[in-house]
């Protein structure tokens, strides 16, 4: 498995270790920290990383993570959460970022919930988006007891000439 980390300490620079199908990263996220997972990566477990995340590859499980760039090749099937993510690739599951930019390669499939969002054109969401507010005291990147409720999609209300005349 090639993962990448500029942290040289304890841990001998790995800062994420699978744990019984979890990787899991060591210690508190410092600045400057973060993992790769590349392109030729495949996870299947739940990701909870303390330091930042870049992921390429793909990951069959929930990411937890800090800061979390995803490259427009990754996939991701689980849920997502983290305070600030850019989003390139393709995500089927549900979204919980406080600062969320949506690239315009992105193809996500569920629910997400931001506090703010960037949308690029050419992205495309299928799910709801919910937006929720700074003092609402919502853990985007901790973990909670349970993930967000995905809700089914609702086809978009049709808007007609009468409705305004």
């Amino acid at each position: 498995m090639a993962m990448f980390n500029n942290n040289r300490g304890r841990d001998g620079g790995h800062g994420m270790a699978p744990t019984g199908g979890m990787a899991a990263a060591s210690g508190n996220a410092k600045r400057g920290m973060f993992s790769v997972l590349g392109n030729d990566v495949t996870i299947v477990g739940n990701i909870h990383a303390s330091a930042d995340l870049h992921i390429d590859g793909k990951v069959e499980g929930d990411v937890r993570c800090g800061a979390l760039v995803q490259g427009a090749e990754s996939q991701i099937r689980g849920n997502v959460y983290a305070e600030t993510a850019r989003l390139a690739g393709t995500i089927e599951g549900a979204v919980s970022v406080r600062q969320l930019t949506v690239e315009r390669a992105a193809r996500i499939t569920g629910d997400v919930e931001y506090e703010t969002i960037a949308i690029e054109n050419g992205a495309a969401i299928d799910g709801r988006l919910k937006h929720i507010n700074a003092s609402a005291g919502h853990a985007f990147g901790a973990p909670a007891s349970t993930p967000p409720a995905l809700a089914a999609p609702v086809a978009p209300a049709e808007l007609t000439a009468e409705d305004g005349a």
